[in-house]
């Protein structure tokens, strides 16, 4: 499943930490290439109503959360580190909790923990060190987690990707497109190739009507200067 382009918006504050030295007219996803470890960006006056996307770059360490296909906030991440990656591909939420214990870790907290897959993968507020250091869950920022909590429901799409997944579906888009083309090409070739037949079957038949009605009129000047006077 392929993503929707970012959608440039106007002035942004920073809820709760400071992405740094930003320019106020920068979008959120050029906000989100600088932030440093722990820090996020959410537009206060972003709908409050609409369908949510949430997507997850392994690759960058960020979140983004769509309303409506619009940019609304961006976050820095922890996934899961080597031998323990967060899978890819297209979740949706399946549990949620305002607060979790980790059952497998130790009773480790999961603040905010929203489930993702069967097997214990998880979003939920956590230690972002800057770096991918989780079991699998996707940590976040946990004032973030909080923020993405309230607005997110049990079957809110997640898309997580990396460098290779994305090099790999667009990938499957050129083939897709180069199909596609050849396709298109064939068949404007094949109804070329009709069209051209066309032409002649309607000359052939136009001059097969000619010799007929030439050999009928023929016919009809012999009949009438060879019949009986």
């Amino acid at each position: 499943m392929l993503l929707k382009p970012l959608v440039t918006l106007g002035f942004l504050v920073l809820a709760a930490t400071s992405a740094g030295a930003a320019g106020p007219n920068q979008t959120i996803a050029e906000r989100a290439a600088a932030l440093g470890p722990g820090q996020y960006i959410w537009q206060t006056k972003s709908p409050s109503t609409g369908r949510v996307l949430l997507t997850i770059d392994l690759t960058s360490q960020r979140a983004m959360v769509y309303r409506e296909g619009v940019l609304i906030a961006a976050s820095t991440i922890s996934t899961g580190s080597t031998g323990r990656e967060t899978p890819t591909g297209v979740f949706t939420v399946l549990e949620k909790q305002v607060m979790h214990r980790s059952i497998t870790y130790d009773n480790a907290p999961m603040p905010y923990m929203q489930r993702l897959t069967s097997k214990g993968v998880a979003i939920h507020g956590g230690d972002l060190p800057g770096y991918a250091a989780s079991h699998g869950c996707i940590r976040l920022p946990k004032e973030f987690a909080k923020q993405l909590y309230a607005i997110t429901e049990i079957g809110t799409p997640v898309m997580i990707t990396d460098d290779a997944e994305i090099a790999e579906q667009r990938r499957k888009q050129t083939e897709f497109q180069r199909a596609s083309e050849q396709y298109s090409q064939a068949m404007a070739e094949q109804q070329a190739a009709a069209n051209r037949a066309l032409i002649e079957f309607n000359k052939a038949k136009a001059e097969h009507e000619r010799i007929r009605k030439q050999h009928e009129a023929e016919l009809a000047k012999y009949k009438s200067e060879f019949a009986p006077k």
